[in-house]
């Protein structure tokens, strides 16, 4: 049977705070599954902001049977589930937790429909698609994290989510342990939303989508993309030049990781496009004319609910221009795009939060327009 090792504790450290460590039994179950248990693990790397604590034990699974065995092992204790930690803010203490990596990966094509483990690499399920044929993920290239995560919170770009493309998604509930393929009406999808974020009561192990054997792209809805390709809005286009344009377009954007271009050390955009009441509407033009002057226009668009405003936008009208405090800051606004904000190294996500927090409450005081953080914070709050 394997046994945990002792770690050094300092007699002066407050109980509370000494790490909570796996029990024996619960390491020898987890290992005896194949999952692989690492001590007093650092979590930063595992994340795109390259931010996060040292944890008393990382459990990584690459299979989906790990992940169901580890999860069961782990019943009722503190557990944080990480993929591809692209949209997660860690506290930069978590003592009481046991993380669980999720890195079971593959994928299968039958036909115009694919299917994904829950760890497998976003990207490169949009360029297996691709690869063989199929069109309709094309817009969603260059985004990181895994195929488990795109539905949490129906990942989008360019004028395409993940729902509209999903055909299921199978999930482990924790509470029975019983694993079943829901149907996207199922998932209360909404705006960056589903009934799976926020939450580890639900796992994603599985996702399947219903793509096109055409090797057409989704109708092409957004104009900066239809310039990019020189096509009319709403054509639809090869999906292989698609996924070039809009990998060139999010690059320009530092939106494609990078480990030598630190704009790129991001959760992508740190706030979601907020979406307004229309009543509301008029003071808030009101507020950004009286701010910014009687000629300026305020980009605005339908939205189910109301009128969606360009985060962004307000972000950088607010005064939180790109590259904003400064160089000497070890955590800024994106040098080219004001949305992400960005670790430069040797920073905290104490002092990304901080930032997050002067943003936020820059852009409410100048415009009365609220901002939601589209990341999931652990152990952490704005």
């Amino acid at each position: 049977m394997a046994r945990l090792p002792l770690a050094p504790v300092s007699l002066d450290e407050p109980l509370a705070r000494r790490p909570k460590r796996l029990t024996a039994a619960t390491r020898a179950e987890i290992e005896d599954l194949g999952a692989a248990v690492t001590d007093d693990a650092p979590l930063a790397s595992l994340t795109t902001l390259r931010l996060g604590p040292v944890v008393p034990a990382l459990v990584r699974c690459e299979s989906t049977a790990q992940v169901t065995g580890t999860l069961a092992a782990l019943a009722g204790q503190p557990t944080l589930l990480l993929a591809g930690g692209s949209n997660v803010v860690l506290a930069d203490e978590l003592p009481d937790l046991t993380v669980v990596h999720i890195a079971a990966a593959g994928v299968a094509v039958d036909g115009p429909l694919l299917r994904a483990d829950a760890g497998t690499n976003w990207d490169e399920v949009v360029a297996l698609s691709l690869r063989a044929g199929l069109g309709g993920l094309e817009c969603l290239s260059g985004i990181p994290g895994t195929a488990g995560a795109t539905p949490v919170q129906n990942v989008g770009a360019y004028g395409v989510e993940v729902a509209s493309l999903l055909r299921r998604v199978r999930v482990l509930d924790r509470g029975t342990g019983q694993a079943r393929w829901y149907e996207p009406d199922e998932l209360g999808f909404g705006y960056r939303t589903s009934i799976l974020k926020g939450t580890d009561a639900r796992v994603v192990l599985e996702v399947e989508f219903g793509l096109s054997a055409d090797g057409l792209s989704s109708p092409i809805r957004y104009p900066e993309l239809a310039k990019e390709l020189g096509v009319a809005q709403g054509e639809r286009a090869d999906a292989l030049a698609v996924r070039e344009a809009v990998l060139g377009l999010r690059r320009r954007k530092g939106m494609v990781l990078d480990e030598s271009d630190r704009d790129t050390w991001s959760v992508g955009s740190f706030f979601t496009n907020p979406v307004i009441a229309e009543g509301d509407v008029d003071d808030v033009r009101a507020r950004v004319r009286d701010h910014l002057g009687p000629d300026t226009v305020m980009p605005q668009y339908p939205a189910e609910g109301g009128v969606k405003l360009s985060a962004g936008w307000l972000v950088e009208r607010a005064g939180f221009v790109k590259g904003y405090p400064g160089e000497q800051s070890t955590v800024r606004v994106s040098t080219k795009h004001a949305l992400a904000l960005t670790h430069r190294g040797g920073g905290s996500s104490g002092e990304l939060l901080a930032l997050a927090r002067t943003v936020r409450d820059g852009v409410l005081e100048s415009f009365g327009v609220r901002l939601v953080p589209e990341p999931v914070l652990v152990g952490c709050s704005l």
